[in-house]
Formats: structure tokens, sequence, C-alpha cells
């Protein structure tokens, strides 16, 4: 159980674990390369583990020591068939850009993970891939785990996507790279683009118009070494946490900030808050600053329409910005919380609740009322790290002491997190 009590002032200098869907497309890029690809700043965290064990289960030598790992690639058709079930755990990212890649394979596999993944939409993703060709099946049709994926020869599609999501994109694409002909993906608004940028630092080539990828079949990658940015979603709650309590800043160092990420510091920047970026660069092909953060006094504003899926993760820590903002705080258009580790819209509204938050839940997001004084309280994160990460942002401002239960959950994505609050929390 994490223990929070209220902070008088955040200060200092940091450095947040490294993105994890930076980390996850290394490992999984790295496997398909030829040649060995080495990894700077990897994320150690419980979803990239399971990255790493799945592809070690197809017969890949992945060598880790902490946030450095080294993959023997072994060319896109050197992976073996797995002689037993491939478990992604918790990770959605794992599962969905994998079923891409499994469905060009020459062999028969099988995905599962835990409680969360099992009522998790997958056809969303079966679904293209079928178009192309893939023989996938899975419970209800292939919409929930475990997926039987029977690799074989694929066609390229144009495929227009109802929602805007990288995993679908990406899931598409890394099929692409193999079918015959062109395959392309559309999107309604422009998710987050590290697979293209990463597939270009690979050696691959792929056309970007508006929103719409188009990628060639029969493209090799080729090993390299790759630089991990801190993880911008991670580097929210520190954001939030300098928001919370009057009178603090903070240096937050290394953070990627791809345009298809950076939602959260639009926000904050409507919303009033000040966040200096320094010391600017691009690093495999991303582009990474440091962050310093000032308390501001924010005012309360309403999210929606393109900015959802650039800032999809960070909405519960958002909305626990929203609590000491002036005014009212709407969100809409983000229906995608519904289906992520937990349905977020339902976590964020009843544990901000149970502080004291004057919040309520609409069919496609929340209203959020403030400044409301928040109040100690014991929370439960689901077992979901962006709720359990959150609520302890939640407990800085909050009188009294906040315990979170199921905290476990929070080493999905950033490993430390209680030591890092507490150096900052003064």
């Amino acid at each position: 159980m994490l223990r929070v009590q209220r902070a008088s002032q955040i200060n200092g200098t940091v450095r947040v674990p490294g993105d994890k869907s930076i980390s996850h497309r290394a490992v999984m890029f790295g496997a398909l390369a030829e040649g060995t690809t080495s990894i700077e700043g990897f994320l150690p965290g419980a979803d990239c583990l399971s990255t790493i064990s799945c592809f070690r289960k197809m017969g890949i030598e992945i060598e880790q020591d902490k946030d450095r790992v080294t993959v023997h690639g072994q060319g896109w058709y050197g992976l073996q068939e797995p002689s037993q079930h491939l478990d992604v755990g918790n990770s959605g990212t794992t599962i969905r850009l994998m079923a891409g890649i499994l469905a060009t394979q020459p062999f028969h596999s099988v995905m599962e993970g835990d409680e969360s993944i099992a009522k998790r939409p997958m056809r969303r993703v079966i679904g293209p891939l079928r178009q192309m060709g893939a023989k996938i099946d899975g419970r209800k049709d292939g919409e929930y785990t475990p997926l039987s994926i029977r690799g074989g020869e694929l066609q390229g599609i144009s495929y227009q996507s109802p929602v805007a999501s990288a995993q679908i994109k990406s899931a598409i694409l890394l099929a692409g790279m193999q079918a015959n002909g062109v395959t392309s993906v559309t999107e309604p608004h422009l998710s987050r683009d590290h697979t293209e940028r990463m597939l270009q630092a690979f050696g691959v080539k792929l056309v970007r118009d508006g929103l719409t990828v188009s990628i060639e079949g029969g493209q090799k990658l080729k090993g390299r070494a790759i630089q991990v940015p801190g993880d911008i979603s991670s580097a929210a709650y520190m954001i939030a946490a300098v928001m919370m309590v009057p009178g603090s800043s903070l240096l937050i160092e290394n953070v990627g900030i791809n345009p298809s990420r950076t939602g959260i510091l639009d926000v904050v920047d409507r919303m009033g808050g000040k966040i200096e970026r320094i010391n600017e660069r691009v690093v495999n092909e991303e582009p990474v600053a440091d962050l310093l953060v000032t308390y501001s006094e924010l005012q309360g504003i309403e999210i929606s329409g393109d900015i959802i899926p650039r800032l999809i993760d960070e909405i519960p820590v958002i909305a626990v910005m929203a609590t000491q903002a002036g005014g009212r705080t709407v969100i809409k258009d983000a229906e995608e919380l519904k289906v992520k580790e937990t349905d977020r819209i339902a976590t964020v509204v009843s544990e901000l609740s149970k502080l004291g938050a004057k919040i309520i839940a609409t069919e496609d997001g929340m209203i959020i009322e403030g400044p409301t004084p928040l109040k100690g309280a014991v929370i439960d994160s689901f077992g979901d790290h962006r709720i359990g990460m959150a609520m302890a942002i939640a407990g800085l401002a909050a009188e009294g002491e906040t315990l979170i239960e199921n905290d476990d959950a929070i080493l999905v994505s950033f490993p430390g997190f209680p030591d890092v609050l507490q150096s900052i929390s003064k």
C-alpha cells in the first residue's frame, strides 16, 4: 500500500523512466532486424518485460541489465514457433502489435494475458488483419483472448480506421511490411506515431500523407543503437505534482516531446500553467527536451476533439489537476478511456470522489468543478497503473494521508515511483 502525505512544496531535478511505447517497439523491431540492436534507457516495467519474454520464447537472444538491453536480431523470418503460449501479462501494446507480426509468420502461435487483457477488445485489430488474409481465432469470434494465430501470406489493404489508435495502426503496418503490395492506414485523427518514426530509424521506407500512412511489403530492418527518452506520460505526474502544490518548481530531464504525445503540454498551457522546454534535440527520429515546470494557478477549460488521442493516457492526472483549477473543466470525446486497463471514466470519477472532488461522469468523459479542497482517503487503483499514480498525485494536495491500495500496478510503467515522489516532496 502506497502512503502519500500532503506536500508543502515540490522541487528538485528528476528523470522519469524510459518511454513505454518506444521501449516496446525497440525490442520488437530489434528482434525482427538483421544484426544487433542496443537499447539505452529501456523501461524495465512489467509490460515491456512481457514483450522481452515473448520474443525469448520465439528463440530471440535478449540480454537485459536494468535499462540496458541488447537484442540479437535474426531477421523478420528468424522467429521460431513457440512451444508454449505467449503470455503478454497486462500489456495491450504487446498483444496488439505482435498480432500484426505473428500474422506474417510461417507457424502457429497463441497469445494470452491476465484478467484485464481477457476483457479488452481485440477485434478492432483482428478485423483488419483478417481482411489481409490472416487466420486468427479467439473467444467471441476474436473479440477476446486467447488469440490463436496461424500465420501465412498476406495481401496489402487500404484500411480506414474508425478510431485513432496507434496500436491498430501499428499492427496493420507491421503486417503490411511483409504483405504483397502496399498497405495503408487512414485515421480520423492522428494517433501517436512512434512506430512510423522508429521503422524509419531501422531503415524502413514509408509514406505519410496527412492522416494516412502507407508501407510497401517485403522490407527489411537493420539493427542499430536506440536511446529511449523519458516517457512524457510519466512526466505528466511530475507536472501535475507541481501544479497541485503552490510555490513548487521542478526540472524534468530528457523527456520525449513527440508532437503526437504532447497534448498534456498543450492542455497545461491552455489552463495557464508554465512549462518551459529547454535543450531541445532529436534522438532516433524522436524529439526530446528538458522541461522546467513552475507552479501556476490553473483555470478550467474544455478538452475535446483532435487533442484527445494525444493525451488519452494522461486524462486521469489531468482530471486530478482540474480539481484545483478555477471553474469548470469538461473532458469530451474520450470514449476510448472505457477500454483501457479499467474503465477509466468510471474509476477516475469514483476514486476522486472519495477525496472530495466535485466530478461527474458523462458518456464520453467527465466534468470537474474547481478549485475543491481534497481530503485524504483510502483509494483503490483497481490494478490500473495510471489510476494509482494519478490518485497519489491528488494525495499531495489532500489534507491528511492518502492510501493507495493495489499499488503494485504502478510497476507497469513507473518503477520507483514512490521513491521519486518522496524525493521531490517537501
